[in-house]
């Protein structure tokens, strides 16, 4: 099915009032499109291996809606520009032009399963659930995963070096905590190579849920795997109930802007030598956080692996 949509140019300044008058007036929803930076409360929300480049932002903001049929598109258009109107008299609406435009109705949710095929990691098989397993995994540690719409597919570098590290460090008696768990391919990786348990933590609260069905499609036994919903940056209390001095490798595999407030927290929940294994890292940022893990006088930095522009730092607790 094809869908008309139709598209304003509005200001940013004016862009949330005329998209709520635009509500108000019967429009069923809206998508806005801009170029304004984002806040630091946006980022700690955000569940991405790295912030976008932003085209400079000329003020400018785009508000899009979609009907299936536009035979009233006269009377529509007028209730349109009847809201805009109603914010004219508080600020700069801009040239509030409105594009028509076709597009074909899509099902985004599912859409980017195309985009993800099996793969290797060394002697690891990352294999999407709804694929077929082949004659050539055999003899390789095969992981099934389904994000969901929680991150981690284990395509990105970072999770890769992540992977490569726990490889290295994960043994049979390993207790391992996963920050920013995701999808739980961290945790689900370790588990596999024989860790004793992981317990992973994630500010979305998608997470816990697809870590727990990627935890039963693995067959891992839901004993060795707990998952809290939380932000241990800001909560003492969940990050008590986490535990502290509990555990033998603690891997992070997230922003270098989170990375920097969690590192001075890792070394309460790890034991002493334990592994610290950092991902999510841009090299340009690769000084800044090492020199953060450096600061806390609690490690001493052991490895530092890169793959394309991605960093991990491993360091073990002093």
């Amino acid at each position: 099915m094809k869908w008309i949509k139709y598209t304003l140019k509005t200001t940013n300044e004016a862009v949330d009032l005329v998209a709520d008058a635009m509500l108000e007036a019967g429009v069923d929803g809206v998508q806005i499109e801009d170029n304004t930076g984002i806040s630091e409360a946006d980022k700690k929300r955000m569940f991405i291996d790295f912030l976008p480049e932003l085209p400079i932002d000329e003020g400018i903001s785009y508000i899009s809606f979609y009907v299936e049929d536009d035979s009233n598109e006269e009377e529509m258009l007028a209730t349109v520009r009847e809201a805009v109107d109603s914010v004219k008299d508080f600020m700069d609406v801009g040239e509030v032009t409105i594009v028509k435009s076709e597009t074909e109705d899509k099902d985004w949710i599912n859409n980017w399963k195309e985009f993800f095929h099996a793969f290797t990691v060394d002697d690891i098989v990352i294999k999407p659930t709804w694929e077929d397993i082949k004659p050539e995994y055999e003899g390789k540690m095969l992981i099934e995963i389904d994000p969901g719409i929680a991150f981690g597919t284990g395509m990105h570098e970072t999770t890769q070096l992540c992977m490569r590290q726990l490889l290295k460090y994960v043994n049979e008696d390993a207790v391992v905590l996963d920050a920013g768990c995701g999808s739980g391919i961290l945790s689900i990786v370790a588990l596999k190579l024989g860790a004793k348990s992981a317990v992973g933590v994630d500010i979305d609260e998608n997470a816990s849920i697809a870590a727990v069905e990627n935890l039963d499609v693995n067959k891992i036994d839901r004993s060795k795997f707990k998952v809290f919903t939380g932000n241990i940056l800001e909560d003492d209390k969940l990050g008590e109930e986490i535990g502290h001095g509990a555990y033998d490798i603690v891997v992070a595999n997230i922003l270098a802007d989170v990375l920097l407030p969690l590192t001075p927290k890792v070394p309460n929940h790890l034991k002493v030598g334990g592994y610290y294994i950092t991902s999510g890292i841009i090299n340009t940022k690769e000084e800044e956080v090492k020199k953060c893990i450096e600061d806390t006088g609690k490690f001493e930095i052991v490895e530092i692996t890169r793959q394309k522009d991605w960093v991990s730092i491993t360091a073990r607790r002093k």
